[in-house]
């Protein structure tokens, strides 16, 4: 590490989608990139490095506050952190309910509490949650200040994320991602008191490894049968998720905070008033 210190963008989840936005946003900056474990973090590091980052990999458990906290202790022997990409999860197919609400509601909590701690003024971030969050029926104004407020370290205690009451994977992952945009809503007024800003987006069907995996499993059938019908007609790209968190983190997007951007070619739209309404009933059983 050289003595000059560089403003820092932090990418925690080092898949395809957060990759796209840090080689957006990281131009210039030290990239701090994260990922579950050590040599998957060094091998995207590495990748990055080669392409002319200034890259430096920590392995994250995004479910763990001391893992977060250590990225950030790390982050911070270069200089200030302006750009903070969570992109971290796991999705209905890859892990157990107890699980996703670990890592993808209460680990991205934390995230946003952490990093709103230290975030520079003038800086961002941006958590990736997911057109699942969408999909979820209307909660009660109790339940949504319950997921946007209530303390992080109490968020899997309360009795509607319980297993019981969830049932599902598919249902957990919702009721994450729905927490993610909620989350992202009280915690930029945190964010706004050190003059930062942090906002979420949920894309759709991205093509990315995850996505190719759902295309050729066994729902590969229903995936390719969503595309069809939905508005777009397509799958999105990574760099278009890249474009979009470059044009919200920038200079053009300084009024923006405290939302989130549907970004799913049209299929939530067309989940709850189009050709797609009949998944309503077939992924509630899901």
């Amino acid at each position: 590490m050289t003595n000059t210190k560089k403003n820092v963008a932090v990418l925690v989840g080092a898949g395809g989608i957060g990759i796209a936005i840090a080689r957006r946003v990281a131009q210039g900056k030290h990239l701090v990139v994260t990922s579950l474990t050590q040599e998957e973090t060094d091998r995207v590091a590495e990748r990055l490095r080669m392409d002319g980052f200034d890259v430096t990999g920590v392995a994250c458990d995004l479910s763990s506050r001391a893992d977060i906290v250590a990225v950030i202790e790390h982050a911070r022997q270069f200089g200030p952190i302006t750009n903070v990409i969570c992109a971290g999860g796991v999705s209905p197919s890859q892990a157990p309910i107890a699980q996703i609400l670990r890592v993808d509601l209460y680990g991205t909590s934390v995230l946003l509490e952490e990093f709103g701690k230290v975030i520079a003024p003038g800086g961002s971030g941006v958590v990736v949650s997911s057109q699942s969050g969408h999909r979820l029926p209307a909660l009660t104004q109790e339940q949504n200040w319950a997921l946007a407020m209530t303390p992080t370290e109490e968020l899997l205690d309360l009795d509607f994320l319980s297993e019981e009451a969830i049932g599902t994977t598919l249902r957990a992952y919702q009721y994450a991602k729905r927490c993610n945009v909620l989350r992202v809503q009280a915690q930029a007024c945190e964010w706004g008191r050190r003059g930062a800003r942090v906002f979420s987006i949920s894309p759709g069907i991205i093509m990315t490894p995850l996505a190719f995996d759902e295309l050729n499993g066994p729902r590969g059938e229903g995936y390719r049968k969503m595309l069809d019908l939905m508005p777009a007609k397509r799958a999105g790209t990574v760099d278009e998720m890249g474009a979009l968190v470059a044009f919200l983190m920038g200079p053009e997007a300084t009024f923006i905070t405290g939302t989130d951007i549907l970004c799913d070619g049209g299929s939530t739209a067309a989940y709850w008033y189009g050709d797609l309404q009949y998944l309503q009933e077939n992924w509630s059983k899901s």
